[in-house]
């Protein structure tokens, strides 16, 4: 302390859970700006991934399904995830295990790029899929 009060700085427990606890005599403003610049610096480099869905019906037709490809390309080429869905309404219902053909031929189209994240699934009158940027 008397060190500090000598050098006109303050007295700052760095670390001050260690045994014995660690200090520093530093001017207490500069060093709390330093830390908040730090911070900063650190979220600027993050990246938000965002999770962006694809809806489709079990009787899409090919141009559909060559569009709603082109959009996922969009986000994917964009670092988003993608989450495919194919809803299922009625009747639909029945046919639902010979329709996980078109989810795969969706993830086909974008292999070049994409890797499926989580393989399709049912959750209620849906089936899931996720797709993300290959590494």
């Amino acid at each position: 302390m008397k060190l500090a009060e000598e050098a006109g700085l303050d007295l700052v427990k760095i670390a001050p859970n260690a045994k014995p606890p660690v200090c520093k005599i530093v001017d207490y403003g500069k060093y709390r700006y330093e830390l908040a610049r730090k911070e900063k610096e650190a979220k600027k480099k993050q990246r938000i991934i965002e999770i962006k869905e694809i809806r489709m019906s079990p009787n899409i037709d090919t141009n559909d399904l060559n569009t709603k490809a082109g959009a996922a390309r969009k986000f994917i080429e964009k670092g988003n995830r993608v989450k495919v869905t194919l809803r299922f309404r009625g009747r639909e219902m029945a046919h639902m295990s010979t329709s996980k053909h078109i989810l795969d031929d969706f993830a086909q189209m974008l292999s070049d790029i994409a890797v499926v994240e989580k393989p399709p699934k049912v959750e209620g009158r849906s089936m899931i899929m996720f797709l993300t940027e290959k590494r």
